[in-house]
């Protein structure tokens, strides 16, 4: 199992920027793919952005242009950067780890409230 914690969460007005960051116990090189989730109330658990372990990032449309996915050169930190943010990104918002098609870990979440 992954073991994966998330940090960066806050209160931010719209318009405004936050960075979360996910870390990982192990190289997260060695997984599938990593990505990022986030659950609003009342909602499913929807997935926002994910990477590849070649690097290939994809996002989810609400926040392609906004929300940027990245790791560091060690290899033990997934960011992501969210920029522009508006209150219909107010979540949750979990790290997770898959390899090959089973999910092997999640982050307990960090809150993410977009509020003026």
């Amino acid at each position: 199992q992954a073991q994966l914690v998330e940090s960066g969460g806050d209160l931010v007005q719209p318009g405004g920027s936050l960075r979360l960051s996910c870390a990982a116990s192990e190289s997260i090189f060695s997984y599938t793919v990593m990505a990022w989730y986030r659950q609003a109330p009342g909602k499913q658990r929807e997935l926002v952005a994910s990477m590849t372990a070649g690097g290939m990032p994809d996002y989810v449309d609400s926040v392609k242009g906004r929300f940027s996915i990245s790791r560091n050169r060690a290899g033990n930190t997934l960011y992501l950067q969210m920029n522009s943010l508006k209150p219909e990104d107010t979540a949750v918002y979990y790290c997770t780890a898959r390899r090959g098609s089973e999910y092997v870990g999640w982050g307990q979440g960090t809150q993410v409230t977009v509020s003026p």
